[in-house]
């Protein structure tokens, strides 16, 4: 049974999304209201207090478990929360009952957060990521560029964010965290120079202040940003197109760099990149760092009542992992290669200079 937390009177079912009361209105009038108004709190707490807002997003569960939006704002709480596993069961109930395909990049994420980068690459390659929006295949592209991090593949992950999006005068939404992604990438095998340009540029188009670009800048190059608003901020770096930063730059073993962050997402990769690709592992967020720890027990329920969302996944330990990540070709056990993600995403990659006039695939 789980208690029904305090609501304030200021609070009205009015407040939500019309679209969602509109999916609450198969339950009693009551029930709805009161759903409503705590789902509301849940999203006003999500940042600034992610565990108070689960008590209200669990109990909104409780009282509306077949409706697939109420599954996927628990979901949404959950991960906010930190409890991987409690989110990763509201998606897949959320996705069994209909719902959107909006939640992929978030369970991929997840995947990674709990230590299982090759399963965040499966969900890369679903059928439900052809109806993502652009944001959301950015965002995915992320994510799988970290899960590609995560098992050594750095070169790949690089190569797998060089998609048409990424241009230094794209001023889109999602624009600061692919530039961002990229410059934490190239720094990742060792290509300094090129890492800071692109810090330069994701700091240029990141009006919102939703990176710490201006940071790793400073550590960088030792330099402090005199303000976060300053245009033209090169640092003596050159700018050069992307398809000449994509020109592979080998790291000898003994000299090969560590991430110890990364950012995520991937486009299409060559093969020969996604075959030699070692590294150690590093987990992404966002741009910040994400805790995994599992939480005990799982409050999703079981896979046979369509009520209860299910963790099929629950042999899992929780592991400490950067959230949010490229992807390539891999080859399956038949010798057959699965499609690039960027080809997957529907994301036209940006041709990339190899120079391999040898055919030796360097």
């Amino acid at each position: 049974m789980v208690p029904e937390p305090a609501l304030p009177d200021s609070v009205t079912p009015a407040d939500l999304d019309t679209d969602v009361r509109r999916d609450l209105r198969g339950l009693q009038k009551e029930t709805a209201e009161k759903v409503a108004r705590h789902l509301v709190v849940a999203g006003l707490l999500v940042d600034e207090d992610p565990e108070r807002a689960l008590l209200h997003a669990r109990y909104a569960r409780r009282r509306a478990s077949r409706i697939a939006v109420v599954r996927e704002t628990a979901g949404i709480v959950a991960y906010h929360a930190g409890e991987w596993n409690e989110a990763l069961g509201e998606f897949r109930a959320a996705r069994r009952m209909g719902g959107g395909a909006g939640h992929v990049p978030v369970m991929a994420d997840i995947e990674r957060a709990l230590g299982r980068p090759e399963r965040a690459l499966e969900l890369t390659r679903g059928p439900e990521v052809r109806d993502l929006a652009e944001d959301e295949r950015i965002e995915l592209l992320i994510v799988a560029a970290g899960a590609r991090r995560d098992m050594g593949e750095l070169e790949a992950a690089v190569v797998g964010l060089q998609v048409a999006d990424l241009e230094p005068s794209r001023r889109d939404p999602w624009s600061p965290r692919l530039f961002y992604a990229y410059a934490d990438n190239l720094l990742a095998v060792g290509r300094r120079a090129e890492a800071v340009q692109w810090f330069v540029h994701a700091h240029d188009a990141d009006t919102a202040d939703e990176t710490d670009a201006a940071a790793r800048i400073a550590e960088l190059t030792g330099d402090e940003l005199p303000g976060s608003g300053d245009d033209g901020l090169t640092f003596g770096v050159e700018d050069t197109p992307v398809a000449e930063t994509a020109v592979r730059h080998p790291v000898d073993d003994a000299g090969s760099p560590e991430a110890d962050t990364a950012e995520v997402h991937t486009g299409e990769v060559d093969t020969a990149e996604a075959d030699t690709g070692e590294v150690d592992t590093a987990g992404a967020a966002p741009v910040d760092a994400a805790g995994a720890t599992a939480m005990e027990g799982d409050p999703s329920g079981s896979e046979d009542d369509p009520d209860v969302a299910v963790d099929d996944t629950a042999e899992s330990t929780a592991a400490d992992v950067d959230a949010v990540p490229s992807s390539t070709r891999e080859e399956g056990a038949d010798g057959s290669e699965d499609p690039p993600v960027g080809e997957v995403l529907g994301v036209a990659p940006v041709p990339v200079e190899t120079g391999d006039e040898d055919g030796d695939g360097r």
